[in-house]
C-alpha cells in the first residue's frame, strides 16, 4: 500500500482542528537536580546541592500535553487530584501548557499522582538520576468521587471531538466511569480511544485502542511472530471491544493496524537515527493518532502519522512533544506499506 503524500499532509495540517478530552491517571514528574557534594557522615549516601526543580506532565497528563502541543490548547482533562501542594503544582503545569483543567476532581483521601525524580551530576560527568519516588493512591475510588468525575464527563464530552481514556491504572478509570464515559461518547457520536497497559477487555464500544506488543501478548497469551499471530491478536481484541480497529505498537519495528475483517498493515518506523529516549513514546502515538482520527483520518492514515510523530520524540529526552510543523518537516518522501 503506497501513502498518498499530499492527503497524508492534509491531514496533519487538520490536526489543529481537533478538539480532545483526556480522562485518566493525571500525573507529575517532578525533576529534582543537584550537585555532587560530598559523602554523608550519617551514612554512605551522596548529599546533593539542589540546582533546580523542573516539573512535567507525565502519565495521562503526558497525552494531553502533546496534543496542546499540537492543536494549540484544544485539549481538556479530567482527573482525580489530593488536596495537597503537589495539586497546586500539577495545576500550575497543566496552565503552563495551555490544557484546561478546571474539571479536576479533589478528593482529600487521595494523593496527587507524582513521580519525583533525584538526579545528580557532578563537573566530569552527566547528569544521573539516582532514586525515583512515587505518590499514589490505589486503593478504588470512593462512590462520590466516581460520580463527581461522570458529571464532568457528561459536560465535557460534546464539547470535544474525541475522547482519550488513558489508564495506567492507579484508579481514576473504574468500571463505571469507563462506562459512562464509553456511553456518553456514543450517545454524542464521539471517538472514543483507549490507552491502557492490561485488562484491555473493560473496554467495550469503543473505536480504537493502542496496546504495546509486550502488553498486548500478555493479554492474549501468544506470542506475536508473524502477520497471521498479528491478525488473530487483532481480532480477538476486536470482539472484546467492538471496536472499529486495533494500534499495536511494536518499538523499533514500528506499528500494525488491524482492522474489522481482519485487515492488516504494517507500519515500519520511518527513522531509526538518533533514538535517545522513548519514554512518553506511547503517549504522542496515542494523542497524535487520536487527533487524526478526529479530523478524519483513516486509521492506517492516523497511525502514519503517529509513527511520524513518535520518531520525533524519541530524539529528546524525557516526556517530549512535538508541532504541525515538525511533524510535516519529517514526512518521507515514500511511504510503503506492508499488507
Amino acid at each position: 500500500m503506497k501513502i498518498d503524500k499530499n492527503k497524508l499532509k492534509d491531514y496533519i495540517i487538520r490536526l489543529k482542528n481537533a478538539k480532545i478530552l483526556v480522562v485518566g491517571d493525571l500525573a507529575l514528574d517532578e525533576m529534582v537536580y543537584g550537585d555532587t557534594e560530598r559523602i554523608s557522615r550519617e551514612a554512605p549516601v551522596l548529599i546533593l546541592q539542589h540546582t533546580h526543580t523542573k516539573f512535567i506532565l507525565g502519565g495521562a497528563s503526558n497525552s494531553a500535553h502533546n496534543v496542546s502541543e499540537i492543536n494549540g490548547g484544544g485539549v481538556s482533562v479530567i482527573g482525580v487530584i489530593g488536596d495537597d501542594y503537589q495539586a497546586e503544582d500539577l495545576k500550575n503545569a497543566f496552565r503552563e501548557a495551555n490544557i484546561n483543567c478546571d474539571s479536576l476532581i479533589v478528593d482529600k483521601s487521595r494523593k496527587t499522582i507524582t513521580k519525583t525524580r533525584i538526579s545528580g551530576s557532578c563537573s566530569h560527568s552527566i547528569t544521573q538520576q539516582i532514586v525515583r519516588i512515587d505518590r499514589q493512591t490505589n486503593t478504588p475510588l470512593p462512590e462520590e468521587t466516581e460520580e463527581k468525575i461522570i458529571k464532568e464527563v457528561e459536560k465535557l464530552v460534546p464539547l470535544h471531538d474525541a475522547v482519550i481514556l488513558s489508564d495506567y491504572h492507579i484508579g481514576t478509570l473504574s468500571d463505571k466511569v469507563i462506562k459512562a464515559t464509553i456511553e456518553t461518547a456514543k450517545k454524542y457520536n464521539k471517538i472514543v480511544i483507549v490507552d491502557a497497559q492490561k485488562n484491555l477487555d473493560r473496554y467495550k464500544g469503543i473505536t480504537s485502542m493502542t496496546p504495546n506488543l509486550p502488553d498486548t501478548q500478555k493479554h492474549v497469551g501468544f506470542y506475536l511472530k508473524n502477520k497471521e499471530d498479528f491478525i488473530r491478536a487483532g481480532n480477538l481484541l476486536l470482539n472484546q471491544s467492538l471496536a472499529e480497529s486495533i494500534l499495536i505498537t511494536c518499538g523499533a519495528d514500528g506499528m500494525v493496524v488491524i482492522e474489522q475483517d481482519g485487515k492488516y498493515t504494517h507500519i515500519p518506523v520511518f527513522n531509526k537515527a538518533e533514538v535517545f529516549d522513548v519514554t512518553g513514546a506511547g503517549d504522542t502515538v496515542t494523542a497524535v493518532y487520536t487527533l487524526a482520527l478526529a479530523a478524519g483520518a483513516d486509521p492506517v492514515y492516523a497511525a502514519v502519522i503517529g509513527n511520524i510523530a513518535a520518531g520525533i520524540v524519541i530524539k529528546q529526552f524525557g516526556c517530549a512533544t512535538t508541532s504541525i510543523d515538525e511533524i510535516l518537516k519529517s514526512v518521507p518522501e515514500n511511504i510503503e506499506l506492508e499488507n
